[in-house]
């Protein structure tokens, strides 16, 4: 398989990998330079050369997938009979060093609601190297111009995020066609609409982390609703009002939106954290 095929399974099965490419190469070794391998937990695709050198790359990539490594390292190794290690000898003459890149699971955040403060989220979050889904029952929410297609400012102008776009009449239908492992951000212009995202995101398996902007009063009201509709104590934890970092009082949209993005991302660097131990 090529390797840029590799890749993009790894990306469609949300596994992580690293690349591995032979960066340099003096002397004689058993690939030129530029080689490169895909490495997963459960398989390899492509070749650096085979032998030592193959397997003590896989190695460290395999090493760096369990832990969650986010920086590509350099490795060289020296194929010569007086260069021993764990794998055996080469001896091939020559010295190689190899780049290995880690190749990350992207991680998924779905805005549900693209009010003022779901717009100026999704502003911050598109730069992000994210999936990021922007879902509305209102359709002109959701308007090209509005989300900065064909030149206009907005999200979709200079993101580096993939952004999807969901027009739901029934917006928590879309919970079903996110990936495993998405962060749910509630802020719909319909408490009932919120209500319902709530309770089915809590149904839902893989749902990584649910955040429901709003009062105090508005989730004294929701815990007694989704608690009548069958969801323990364990469960409700699992939502968490009001959404974003402590200390910002400010209740200006664009405000509010900084500080959500904020705990969006620490919550998506834990969840990668805790995937990988």
């Amino acid at each position: 398989m090529d390797w840029v095929d590799a890749v993009q399974r790894l990306r469609a099965e949300r596994r992580p990998g690293v690349i591995v490419t032979l960066a340099m190469v003096r002397g004689h070794a058993p690939r030129n330079g530029g080689a490169k391998m895909v490495v997963s937990s459960e398989a390899v695709a492509g070749t650096v050369g085979g032998g030592n050198l193959e397997r003590t790359a896989i190695e460290r990539a395999r090493t760096m997938l369990v832990e969650a490594a986010a920086e590509p390292e350099l490795l060289t190794l020296t194929l010569s009979d007086r260069a021993t290690t764990e794998y055996g000898v080469q001896c091939c003459g020559g010295e190689v060093t190899m780049l290995l890149e880690p190749v990350p699971v992207v991680p998924v955040v779905a805005v549900f609601g693209l009010g003022h403060v779901g717009l100026e989220l999704a502003r911050i979050l598109a730069r992000q190297p994210l999936e990021l889904h922007l879902v509305d029952s209102r359709e002109e929410m959701l308007a090209p111009a509005r989300l900065g297609v064909g030149g206009t400012p907005g999200p979709r102008a200079d993101a580096v995020a993939t952004v999807r776009v969901h027009h739901a009449r029934v917006p928590e239908s879309v919970l079903a066609d996110l990936p495993a492992g998405a962060h749910v951000l509630v802020m719909t212009h319909d408490h009932a609409e919120d209500l319902a995202i709530c309770d089915l995101a809590l149904r839902t398996p893989g749902i990584a982390s649910i955040g429901l902007i709003g009062s105090r009063s508005k989730w004294a009201r929701f815990r007694t609703q989704l608690a009548s509709a069958g969801h323990d104590d364990a469960a409700l934890e699992r939502i968490t009002t009001p959404i974003g970092i402590a200390g910002i009082r400010s209740k200006e949209p664009a405000a509010i939106a900084v500080s959500v993005a904020a705990r969006t991302l620490q919550l998506v660097e834990a969840t990668a954290a805790a995937a990988a131990g």
